[in-house]
């Protein structure tokens, strides 16, 4: 489920269970999935070159571990970052 929402975020379209993440960064957005378990995807389609996976894992209780709001949250910075110095001369 979660390949095929970000299929659905390639061409163009919001997935169909969704919330802003912005306490993770600036664009950043949360792919909800409940198959077999509740499945989260952190990601941020904003940049044009690409969609950033930022951190996928499995929810095991009502409040998003800090641990993987954290883990995103240092992704998320790492691929503001690397854009920021390949963008200079």
């Amino acid at each position: 489920m979660l390949g095929f929402e970000l299929g659905r975020i390639q061409r163009g379209y919001k997935p169909q269970h969704w919330r802003p993440m912005p306490s993770v960064g600036a664009g950043v957005e949360e792919i909800r999935v409940r198959v077999r378990g509740t499945f989260r995807l952190l990601y941020i389609a904003k940049f044009n070159e690409a969609i950033y996976v930022l951190h996928s894992f499995e929810k095991k209780s009502q409040q998003t571990s800090s641990l993987d709001i954290e883990l995103a949250r240092a992704r998320y910075r790492s691929v503001v970052r690397a854009r920021h110095t390949r963008a200079l001369p």
